[in-house]
């Protein structure tokens, strides 16, 4: 792996990781009216077109950060509609 692999790839994972504290606390909790739903539904879409990009470029961390940080904001955007 080069070092711009690598440095994409530590990116990516501390990118997606940092959704993580907030699915296990709306998991826990319940809780989303302090969340703004136009915020997730945007970043959710912009997710999208990342994971389209490493797709369409071939980019293993770019396409696996990216598809599991959608699923992780597709997850934040039903429980907000769910639980208001």
């Amino acid at each position: 792996m080069d070092n711009v692999t690598i440095i994409g790839t530590i990116a990516a994972i501390c990118t997606t990781l940092s959704f993580v504290p907030q699915v296990l606390k709306v998991r826990r909790t319940k809780h989303t009216a302090d969340l703004s739903l136009p915020m997730y539904v945007i970043l959710c879409f912009g997710v999208f077109m990342w994971m389209c990009y490493g797709i369409m470029t071939k980019s293993m961390p770019i396409i696996l950060a990216n598809g599991l940080t959608f699923v992780l904001c597709l997850y934040v955007i039903a429980m907000k509609v769910k639980h208001g």
